[in-house]
């Protein structure tokens, strides 16, 4: 394709992705089992571990998603086998899209769904363990001058705010400097893909 605005990895993680769930692998011998997204705006995906002394032994997942969402999991996919778990928990969009060679700009949320599933099959193996609560996400500072975190945008969302005068009411960020609107928004958006609202 002449406007193909992927990498070549991104292409080749796309095409042959990597550790997908197969229709006869629905016995896979997960130790935890993560979901996240929301199939109301197409984009949902679970992650399958088999983890052994904390240590990701192997990896499957699905995912009804776009190309980014496919390549970005399939690259997640690879990257933590053998991996600790509090070192896979770490994981962050950025790292992928890093991974990737890029991904254009409007498809960077779509590169959230595998490490959210990702970090929910890891709550769950630890919560079988007993261990529930052990590992908590880095909040991710989104507005500096206030130290408005993902996790304040977060709350913010799950309690009706969709839109940046929303946001702005239910937390204050942007009040300062104003430099945080692009990336808060960003963020805003990507909770509106992963959870259809």
């Amino acid at each position: 394709m002449s406007d193909w605005l992927y990498s070549n990895i991104v292409k080749d993680h796309f095409t042959q992705p990597r550790n997908a769930l197969t229709e006869g692998e629905s016995s896979f011998p997960a130790d935890g089992r993560g979901q996240a997204g929301n199939i109301k705006c197409g984009d949902q995906m679970l992650m399958l571990l088999k983890i052994k002394d904390d240590v990701i032994l192997d990896a499957r997942w699905k995912t009804y998603g776009c190309a980014s969402a496919i390549a970005s999991t399939s690259m997640l996919s690879e990257i933590i086998k053998g991996m600790n778990i509090k070192d896979a928990y770490k994981i962050k969009p950025e790292d992928l899209v890093e991974k990737l060679g890029g991904l254009p700009d409007y498809k960077v949320h779509c590169s959230v769904l595998g490490d959210k599933a990702l970090r929910a099959a890891i709550d769950d193996y630890l919560a079988k363990q007993g261990r529930a609560g052990e590992l908590v996400e880095e909040a991710v500072v989104i507005c500096r001058c206030l130290g408005i975190t993902g996790k304040d945008i977060e709350n913010a969302f799950a309690n009706g705010a969709r839109a940046w005068e929303q946001l702005q009411k239910a937390t204050k960020i942007g009040t300062v400097c104003g430099s945080c609107k692009g990336k808060a928004e960003e963020f805003l958006h990507g909770l509106s893909h992963i959870h259809g609202a």
